[in-house]
């Protein structure tokens, strides 16, 4: 077996992850965006989101599908956005309290 035959196993079992942790984050969404408490998890939800994208992006890329030298650059900036809110929305959430 080859190197790229486990790197395409590799691949596909991401994308496998992949979506379900995007059938996870969007369960979890309807909950957080009514709850005060957890206002933090709503960006880290997109950023689950946009993982799963990326991921599924990768797989594509890697057995030569599609291919964009943008979007490999694009999306995790937005992921890293996505974290970086979260955690400012956490400090704020614990700073004020909120039960």
């Amino acid at each position: 077996m080859g190197l790229i035959a486990v790197e395409g196993i590799f691949q596909i079992a991401n994308l496998f992850i992949a979506i379900a942790a995007g059938i996870i984050a969007s369960t979890l969404f309807k909950r957080a965006w009514k709850t005060e408490k957890l206002k933090a998890w709503v960006p880290l939800i997109f950023a689950l989101i946009l993982f799963a994208f990326q991921q599924i992006i990768a797989a594509l890329r890697s057995f030569h599908i599609y291919s964009t030298p943008y979007l490999t650059h694009i999306v995790p900036t937005l992921i890293l956005g996505c974290l970086i809110t979260a955690v400012i929305l956490e400090i704020d959430v614990k700073r004020r309290g909120i039960k």
